[in-house]
């Protein structure tokens, strides 16, 4: 039974890396939000392909998948935070901001020195400190993923980013 969103709980100790098997659970959570606009579908060949970006979060006490997010190195010291997912029921419970802070972290011990997201819901992410930017600062991102989106170049994603401090690595 989910949790109430009174009753926070900490999830930073049920971050994993995901498993093959997972990659259609993924797609189903990711699904209802890219329907709804709300992010980027993202195909079952794509999941597959960048399995080893993903990370997940899932039911106390199961392997059911609540939470879902992927961090892929797009450049020598960058990478992306995207598909983040958390199933409906489980929202507002910190499920979302543990998986970004995994990611920050795991950017950190690979020696990234920014972290960015293309979303449509900035301000999750400058709530969590990072800051608005122009897609424009992204070049590797625009001209060898963003062309090839259907969305292009009529795109409404905001960019954000999160600079990494030299102390922080």
């Amino acid at each position: 039974m989910a949790q109430t969103k009174s009753r926070k709980r900490s999830w930073s100790r049920s971050v994993r890396k995901t498993r093959i098997e997972e990659a259609r659970a993924i797609q189903k959570l990711i699904e209802p939000f890219a329907r709804q606009g709300e992010m980027l579908p993202r195909s079952l060949g794509d999941i597959y392909e960048f399995i080893r970006d993903y990370m997940v979060i899932t039911e106390p006490g199961t392997e059911n998948i609540i939470g879902t997010c992927a961090l892929h190195v797009l450049w020598e010291n960058i990478a992306e935070i995207r598909s983040l997912a958390v199933r409906q029921d489980y929202s507002h419970q910190g499920i979302g901001s543990t998986l970004v802070k995994a990611s920050i972290r795991d950017a950190k011990r690979l020696g990234c020195n920014r972290v960015f997201s293309l979303t449509f819901k900035p301000g999750f992410f400058l709530r969590m400190g990072f800051q608005p930017i122009d897609k424009r600062d992204l070049p590797q991102k625009v001209w060898t993923e963003c062309i090839r989106c259907p969305q292009f170049p009529d795109c409404n994603e905001e960019a954000v980013a999160y600079d990494i401090p030299p102390e922080e690595k």
